[in-house]
């Protein structure tokens, strides 16, 4: 027989509303702010600093229970912070960990530069894929999903268990493009052929034609440019990449298109490494390149040419989170067009 006597009502108040919160790391404060504000609320508050013998700490400084945190932290050198990469990764670490133990609902590690991204396979003997050895760290300490932008190669989603939302900054870069209008007719040139899908997709958004460089490696960081396969003579040559590093690559490039008769030369990347000589190799004294446009994944260090334009990712970046938040589809944003491999 069924009791009849009513279940009682819980006394203890429910509130089904999800809560939003954004931290930002040290390699990434300026970034994060940024996208906070673009989400109309407050950035987080967090107690990050390195001791004297180099251990990082974190504390959050506010109750995170229940809620859903993004952290943001391109795991990269920030040298007005006192950042090196590893720093970043290993900070970008300490607060996931300190999320989980805060009881926060769910966390988002927010990485618009993945460093090690570019050690994705073994090529010699003996190496570690380092890649794969940050996706096992960040998944041991507790991260729900990654949220990256334009990694160095698709594959690096693999070695994560967790959802990855791949973003682009292709849209951004083109619309710069397209709002320039230059005199010129524009041929995007893809540095290799690792990244002619890149090259193809970004000259039809801007409605223009491509061309292709064959390139040795004789060894890491040191690439040779040997001939441009389309045709560059009289047009603006946009060298098309994912990341400017040491900028070897790109200043050879730079030298081949204008020795085959392009008219001027400007490159773009989403990432702006710039380490080592970087800097004095993209001064336009030096490398002819009228341009360098970039965004701020990366932290733009001191010293920086006056050739170098950096576009904020902030709202792009923003919007995902958001999508990520309301449980919307990321993909939408791009079209669908956000795996670029």
């Amino acid at each position: 027989m069924d009791d009849p006597s009513p279940r009682p009502v819980s006394s203890i108040g429910q509130d089904y509303r999800k809560r939003l919160m954004v931290f930002g790391g040290r390699a990434s404060g300026s970034l994060a702010a940024k996208i906070a504000g673009q989400l109309d609320v407050d950035l987080g508050q967090a107690d990050l600093r390195t001791f004297s013998n180099g251990e990082v700490y974190c504390r959050y400084q506010e109750s995170i229970r229940g809620a859903d945190v993004f952290i943001v932290q391109s795991t990269a050198a920030n040298e007005a912070a006192g950042m090196t990469p590893n720093d970043a990764l290993m900070e970008l670490l300490c607060m996931i960990d300190a999320a989980q133990g805060a009881s926060a609902h769910r966390i988002i590690a927010v990485m618009p530069w993945y460093g090690y991204a570019r050690q994705d396979k073994k090529s010699l003997p003996r190496e570690p894929i380092s890649a794969r050895v940050v996706a096992k760290a960040l998944e041991a300490v507790g991260t729900d999903r990654v949220l990256t932008m334009d990694l160095h190669a698709g594959q690096v989603q693999g070695f994560f268990e967790v959802p990855v939302d791949h973003m682009t900054a292709m849209p951004m870069l083109t619309q710069w493009f397209i709002d320039q209008h230059f005199d010129e007719e524009l041929v995007i040139v893809s540095p290799d052929a690792g990244r002619v899908k890149v090259a193809r997709n970004f000259a039809r958004k801007v409605g223009t034609h491509w061309a292709v460089m064959e390139k040795e490696r004789p060894a890491q960081q040191v690439a040779e440019i040997g001939y441009v396969v389309g045709d560059v003579k009289g047009k603006t040559a946009v060298l098309v990449d994912d990341m400017i590093d040491t900028a070897g690559t790109l200043c050879a490039a730079a030298k081949t298109v204008l020795d085959e008769g392009a008219a001027r030369v400007i490159a773009c990347a989403t990432h702006g490494v710039f380490s080592g000589p970087a800097f004095e190799r993209l001064a336009y004294e030096e490398s002819r390149i009228e341009r360098i446009v970039v965004t701020d994944t990366i932290p733009l260090r001191e010293g920086a040419p006056d050739n170098i334009t950096v576009l904020s990712t902030a709202q792009t970046l923003a919007d995902s989170i958001r999508r990520i938040f309301t449980d919307d589809s990321v993909s939408e944003i791009f079209a669908g067009e956000n795996q670029l491999f």
